[in-house]
């Protein structure tokens, strides 16, 4: 905010002093000033040269003197071709008071956002095993951008697909049928998903031997697929469903609910949850109907098979199927089917989607698609894509029953935390009630913050030990500052705030109290960039300039501007903890 307010004034100084010259946009740069060289924002002269026909040092001072005739600067030097300004105290002393009691603080113009409504669709998992670390990615991008959004002032809905039909629902019905000799989750003291799951992995397994077999009679494998007894009563159970046979259909939901309680444990876990869920198994007849009313208009094309497409290619593209030849749907069929009935429900001004970016080139169809259909909001419709999650020890891998699953991982962090915490000098503090609480806060914090500090785009590697620790850039080391921060209230809490702008303030306090003033920015770049790792950094580096400021400055020393340390505190505690919050992460009082 500080500094955005200042690269105006600048380029306002500039253009007014030559206001006989006209400055093409990017001769006029600002940049934030070197750690090395004393100032707070830099001008850099040499763009401006050729076009003033001035000496760096004649020009800088020429600009320099002009700026200090304004309270925000307070001193300027040259060097080099570079004009470093310096802030004044005063200014930021003045800035304070304004936030201090602002409770929209961190929202640049809430009346702007106030009429947009964004959806977010994330999760949307499959109905045929539990969530894993993949779907924890995805949970927390798309918890923490609806936070985000909602601080900005947007009505923001959250929604989910769940994908509860096709052929790999199919498959762990058909393994229940045949192995599961009646047994059920609770008769198996197994939560829901996994209890489902198991089943998913066993059809997978003997379908591989079946199909291994068959191999070793002499077919080739195409032919041993085609061949697979197993197989095709999957997909024989699959043309009963979509044909309603009522014995599949109630086998179906009795283990779509089984799998649906094991989601919500864990949805709760993760502190998210939904505004309305959309199911496959209802969008995807709105997606045929769509599509073959498409068809009439001729925007869509059938091939001899009888199956129907969409041509892309005038739009760069290729040709997409929408409809196989049986007339059975494909994600196509129920994604656009989807998007028309949420925009029916809610008009939306924008679609967010969080998926994996292996689903990059599905979505740019489908956006395009939707435009050939002249669904003019489709170009409000943006896919935030986010890359993969891999542990220390190689990738997930689901058929096989490797899949590094969400709760297991959850428990993990929260158990690591609490053995760290009983070897801690300060176990006498905390009972065993308030130990189980702050151990888990702090394993939640761990995995949430190490995730989402990541940009979204790339592919990151989920290191639990290190996401763990106190020191560095994670969410116990947060933590732990916010607590640090509270404490010092703690001796004090009638103090009042003081905001004085004579007061001579260090440098430690300056710097944090520019950190401070960025904070809005961050918000408006991380919802508009759709970039939760923005906020996660901000945050981490607020709390380690409080950090050092701590270090530096002995804040209750009796004397009077014991108060102003603690007004800056105080503040610095509360953009923290919202900061966190908008993360979905809890920050403990006390550590």
């Amino acid at each position: 905010m500080i500094i955005k307010k200042l690269n105006k004034k600048i380029i306002s100084c500039v253009e007014n002093l030559f206001s006989s010259v006209e400055f093409t946009e990017g001769k006029i740069q600002i940049v934030t000033t070197k750690k090395e060289f004393e100032g707070d924002v830099t001008l850099v002269l040499f763009p401006l040269l050729s076009l003033l026909k001035k000496s760096t040092s004649e020009l800088g001072d020429k600009i320099g003197n002009e700026l200090i005739k304004n309270e925000e600067i307070d001193s300027f030097n040259i060097v080099s071709g570079f004009l470093n300004l310096v802030i004044s105290d005063s200014y930021v002393n003045n800035l304070l008071e304004s936030i201090y009691y602002d409770k929209d603080f961190g929202t640049l113009d809430v009346n702007s956002f106030s009429s947009i409504t964004s959806l977010v669709e994330f999760s949307s998992p499959n109905t045929n095993k539990p969530l894993h670390l993949g779907h924890i990615r995805n949970i927390l991008l798309g918890q923490a951008i609806s936070n985000i959004l909602v601080k900005m002032g947007h009505k923001v809905k959250k929604v989910q697909v769940i994908n509860d039909r096709g052929i790999h629902i199919c498959k762990s019905m058909l393994a229940w049928l045949k192995f599961g000799n009646g047994e059920t989750p609770h008769t198996n003291k197994m939560k829901g998903d996994f209890f489902v799951g198991k089943y998913y992995i066993l059809f997978e397994k003997q379908f591989q031997e079946e199909k291994n077999e068959l191999i070793k009679k002499g077919l080739k494998e195409d032919e041993a697929i085609e061949n697979s007894k197993l197989l095709n009563e999957a997909k024989e159970m699959l043309i009963r469903w979509e044909n309603e046979d009522v014995e599949i259909r109630k086998l179906w939901q009795k283990m779509n609910n089984w799998v649906y309680e094991g989601f919500n444990e864990t949805y709760s876990d993760l502190g998210t949850s939904f505004d309305k869920n959309y199911y496959e198994s209802e969008t995807y007849l709105l997606g045929k109907k769509i599509i073959k009313k498409g068809l009439s208009e001729n925007i869509f094309f059938q091939k001899e098979d009888n199956s129907i497409w969409v041509d892309l290619t005038d739009l760069g593209l290729d040709q997409k199927l929408l409809l196989r030849s049986d007339g059975t749907a494909v994600y196509m069929t129920q994604d656009i089917g989807t998007a028309l009935e949420r925009y029916n429900d809610f008009k939306f001004d924008n679609m967010i989607y969080v998926t994996g970016n292996e689903q990059d080139y599905h979505f740019t169809t489908l956006f395009k698609t939707l435009r050939k259909l002249g669904y003019a909001w489709s170009e409000n419709c943006f896919h935030l894509s986010y890359g993969m999650v891999n542990l220390p020890d190689g990738r997930m891998k689901s058929r096989e029953g490797t899949v590094v699953d969400a709760d297991t991982l959850i428990k993990k962090m929260r158990d690591d935390s609490r053995k760290i915490l009983e070897n801690s000098d300060k176990l006498d503090e905390f009972n065993s009630e308030e130990m189980a609480f702050l151990s888990k806060k702090i394993g939640d914090a761990a995995l949430k913050y190490f995730i989402l500090k990541i940009d979204a785009k790339k592919n990151m590697l989920f290191n639990p030990s290190e996401s763990i620790d106190f020191n560095g850039n994670t969410g116990p080391f947060i933590q732990y500052s916010y607590a640090r921060i509270k404490s010092v209230l703690r001796k004090k809490l009638n103090f009042k705030p003081i905001f004085n702008p004579k007061i001579k303030i260090s440098l430690e306090e300056k710097e944090l109290l520019k950190g401070l003033l960025e904070y809005p920015i961050i918000i408006n770049d991380a919802g508009n960039l759709k970039n939760p790792s923005l906020l996660a950094n901000y945050i981490y580096q607020l709390a380690k300039l409080y950090n050092k400021f701590y270090q530096k400055i002995i804040i209750l020393d009796g004397s009077k501007n014991e108060d102003y340390r603690l007004t800056i505190s105080k503040k610095v505690s509360d953009v923290i903890k919202e900061g966190m919050d908008l993360l979905g992460i809890d920050v403990p009082e006390k550590m």
